[in-house]
């Protein structure tokens, strides 16, 4: 009753097509985005804009780039930390060197850049995958930020190798506040989850899941195997790379190579996990979670702490949600190997035969 497709008729292909041919799917989208570019910006203060909902609209980037990869093409990947360090220092050296050319198609080179280094190491797929695939892009991570530490033209021959990130500045205007730069974030992260969305509904995207469930049966249909994998690899760097420089230039304000560590790599590739691997949901969902948990977390210690008078250090806080991260990881792979959009999903098959038994 809350969530029928019965009586949505559609009279053209088109319609019927689109990327939300459900009412309520369109509905929801468009409160979802009127909730964060209205009303987020006006009742959030400065922390939660700029060291919460920034950072999480970032990491969702990070984690739809990294799930075209792994969860739509099948393929594994550990490098993606190393992606967004040459987004982030690419665009960077576009906006230094070329001045006149403005942050956005600074930020779409960079993420050229970061395509062409993921098509570099992402030809090993054409050989190996599986483990042997993450063994092979874990070398891109240690060479990417060896190469941007020894190579002082990526960091301006900056004696400690960290930099500053220029003024995000738009046709005139400086994204200085938190609450401008978490609405450029916003716009360019709904912008490319759309483009994913669609994209995977495309021949191309059809491609890459078909790679994923069997490549030899998607060669014997002729699907190009060489031409799809690295169209995955390219198609997530970009998405990395974009990522990259958003993390610099909107969060963190600085770029240096120990930001892009293979711990980013890792939560990014939990992020995936927890939240539904081949699901742009999913991503979103997982980033949301891997972020809002520490804090929730520290929450829960200070009201245990003050109700018990007991102090509780940071240092068993920190551990304890290492434990419970990989307790939660261990879980989903167990109960619900599909994460939270899966649980989604129930949810909304359940609205549709409310309030009738299932």
């Amino acid at each position: 009753m809350l969530y029928r497709e019965a009586g949505q008729f559609k009279s053209t292909y088109a319609a019927d097509q689109q990327i939300f041919p459900i009412l309520q799917d369109r509905v929801g989208i468009a409160l979802l985005l009127a909730v964060a570019f209205v009303v987020v910006p006006l009742v959030s203060n400065e922390y939660w804009l700029s060291a919460i909902f920034t950072p999480l609209l970032i990491f969702s980037l990070a984690s739809l780039g990294l799930n075209i990869l792994t969860g739509y093409a099948g393929l594994l990947s550990l490098g993606t930390a190393a992606f967004m360090a040459v987004g982030a220092f690419m665009a960077y050296n576009f906006v230094l060197r070329m001045p006149w050319l403005g942050i956005l198609p600074s930020f779409v080179l960079a993420g050229v850049c970061a395509s062409a280094v993921g098509i570099v190491f992402g030809l090993p797929s054409l050989r190996i995958k599986g483990f042997y695939l993450a063994v092979a892009t874990l070398a891109c991570q240690f060479f990417v930020l060896w190469a941007i530490q020894r190579v002082g033209w990526f960091t301006n021959y900056s004696p400690t190798g960290v930099i500053t990130a220029q003024n995000v500045e738009i046709l005139g205007y400086e994204f200085e506040s938190p609450s401008s730069k978490y609405l450029l974030t916003l716009a360019i992260v709904v912008v490319m989850a759309l483009l994913a969305k669609n994209l995977m509904r495309s021949e191309t995207g059809r491609a890459f899941m078909a790679v994923r469930d069997m490549d030899v049966a998607a060669s014997v249909i002729g699907i190009p195997i060489m031409k799809t994998k690295l169209l995955a690899f390219a198609i997530s760097s970009f998405y990395c790379g974009v990522a990259g420089a958003l993390f610099a230039y909107t969060y963190l304000g600085t770029v240096e190579p120990e930001a892009f560590t293979l711990d980013l790599s890792f939560r990014i590739l939990f992020m995936i996990i927890i939240g539904g691997v081949g699901s742009i949901l999913g991503s979103f969902l997982g980033a949301a979670f891997i972020t809002l948990l520490p804090i929730f977390l520290n929450r829960l210690y200070g009201l245990i702490s003050h109700a018990l008078q007991v102090d509780i250090s940071h240092a068993i806080v920190s551990n304890i949600e290492l434990m419970i991260f990989g307790g939660l990881i261990i879980f989903f792979l167990i109960v619900e190997p599909h994460g939270l959009a899966r649980l989604w999903q129930i949810t909304k098959e359940k609205l549709r035969l409310w309030p009738f038994p299932h």
